[in-house]
């Protein structure tokens, strides 16, 4: 898989763990009936960084619940629609299925909620069942990408296997269970979406750039399924699946278009013609304004946070702002712009503010005397947290003479980013936490979080946007050490 290709779907792969982060159960509340017309959720936060939880239907806010001094809560939702709900504690995001007459309880601990997920209560059994299923298609996604280096056809046979195996689950848990009809929609949409995702990857994972001699060997039929897909599907908008797979989807339809018009036979993700087709083809199958926002934000996001040639933004922010009627997303896609732009070759390193352990408030600009590896960490992607600096440790020991500076993005408790930095094998000596989170992510264009800014002893910026897992960082190591 080319490394462009494996960068992508680990930037992909950091929004899936919104789906399914839920813990350990503590009581039962229930009203004993399937005519309720309400649900209660409720749960304790153990380490709690905040004093309440936000509760939200979607992305609409329904209420901000209070802890008590136990730091619990239980909430009642009267009149509601069935579905997934989503409430946020500090940086912490849960989702759960909840429907009429549910009484669903946990346990979060804001430190460590990377241990089996298990709920208790009325609705329990449904959602253990989608946090395995959620599992157990994480550890498939991988075999499908090494799936995707077979020919076309040994492909589609595979990846059948798996759809078919899966489908006879679900329906065992069916049979054994008075499964709603809301939960066979949604359990039926994770296996048919991830399928789909599966083979729209297909042309992207399978090795070698030259995409056109792969799309070409397709055979006719492979995409029928796209006939039925509902690009505007307003009940599972907010689902990750679906929108998981909409994103890898358009990437594919783009390309199929991008490679009849382009004057080469590969493609970059970065190419400007390859991201205006995306955009393109969304404005002509989606029609949901929800959908078609989202989308137009994500594909221009990603745009601008990996593209080198800045006089290229223009065109694209332009198209986009031509389409989208998300004022709010287009204004965070005009403000990231403006900052990718200041973080130009050359450009002296933002004002930003941040505190070390010792609880000091400083200019990062002090922090930096000598050629320095600027990254950052979120409580949210715990893995990224290990992974990244397990790479600056071996970084460190073949290049002694460069800096690198961990920042904390998070909007969190200082108490709690010390209790992670003392706990963790991993951390380093410079460890720090942004003071004004908020504005600091803006003015350094932390999207995504895996950037890295590359800054000279000046205090200079020599890159302001690579990525420390990426080929030839090591070479762009070499060529900081000797601006």
């Amino acid at each position: 898989m080319l490394v462009d290709d494996a960068i992508y779907c680990f930037e992909e792969g950091f929004m899936k763990l919104y789906i399914y982060i839920l813990c350990i159960a503590l009581t039962l509340i229930s009203c004993g009936n399937d005519s309720c017309k309400y649900a209660i959720i409720g749960g304790e936060i153990i380490n709690k960084n905040t004093d309440y939880v936000v509760l939200f239907d979607a992305n609409t806010v329904i209420d901000t619940i209070k802890l008590d001094g136990n730091s619990r809560f239980s909430y009642k939702i009267e009149d509601f629609t069935p579905g997934f709900y989503t409430f946020r504690h500090g940086g912490e995001i849960q989702m759960v299925l909840l429907e009429p007459g549910d009484s669903l309880m946990f346990r979060l601990n804001t430190f460590d909620f990377d241990e089996s997920l298990v709920y208790t209560g009325k609705g329990a059994k449904k959602n253990n069942y989608l946090i395995n299923d959620f599992l157990q298609s994480e550890k498939e996604e991988k075999q499908v990408f090494k799936l995707c280096q077979l020919n076309p056809d040994d492909f589609e046979s595979q990846i059948d296997s798996i759809r078919v195996r899966k489908t006879k689950n679900l329906k065992k848990y069916q049979e054994k269970h008075n499964t709603s009809i809301l939960f066979n929609k949604i359990a039926q949409a994770n296996i048919d979406y991830d399928y789909y995702t599966s083979k729209e990857v297909y042309p992207f994972v399978h090795y070698g750039r030259k995409k056109k001699k792969i799309i070409d060997a397709i055979p006719n039929g492979f995409y029928d399924y796209r006939n039925a897909i509902n690009y505007n599907d307003d009940f599972l908008k907010d689902y990750f699946n679906y929108k998981s797979f909409l994103k890898r989807s358009f990437n594919n339809i783009a390309l199929e278009k991008h490679l009849e018009h382009a004057a080469r036979d590969d493609y970059f993700w970065t190419d400007c013609c390859y991201n205006l087709d995306k955009m393109a083809a969304i404005d002509s199958l989606v029609h949901n304004t929800d959908i078609k926002n989202e989308l137009l934000y994500h594909y221009g996001m990603v745009f601008l946070s990996k593209n080198k040639k800045v006089e290229e933004n223009d065109k694209v922010i332009k198209y986009l702002l031509s389409k989208s009627t998300n004022q709010k997303n287009n204004d965070l896609i005009v403000n990231y712009n403006n900052s990718v732009t200041k973080l130009k070759p050359g450009e002296n390193f933002p004002d930003v503010h941040v505190r070390n352990i010792k609880n000091d408030v400083i200019n990062m600009n002090s922090i930096i005397n000598k050629p320095s590896v600027v990254y950052f960490w979120s409580h949210l992607y715990r893995d990224y947290f290990e992974t990244s600096h397990k790479r600056v440790k071996e970084l460190i020991v073949k290049y002694p003479e460069v800096e690198f500076i961990s920042v904390n993005i998070d909007d969190c408790s200082k108490e709690r980013w010390l209790s992670t930095i003392k706990s963790k094998k991993q951390v380093l000596y410079h460890e720090y936490i942004f003071e004004s989170p908020e504005e600091s992510v803006q003015k350094l264009a932390v999207y995504p979080l895996n950037k890295v800014i590359l800054v000279d002893k000046e205090s200079k910026i020599v890159n302001g946007h690579t990525n420390m897992f990426a080929n030839g960082f090591e070479e762009e190591l070499l060529g900081l050490l000797n601006h």
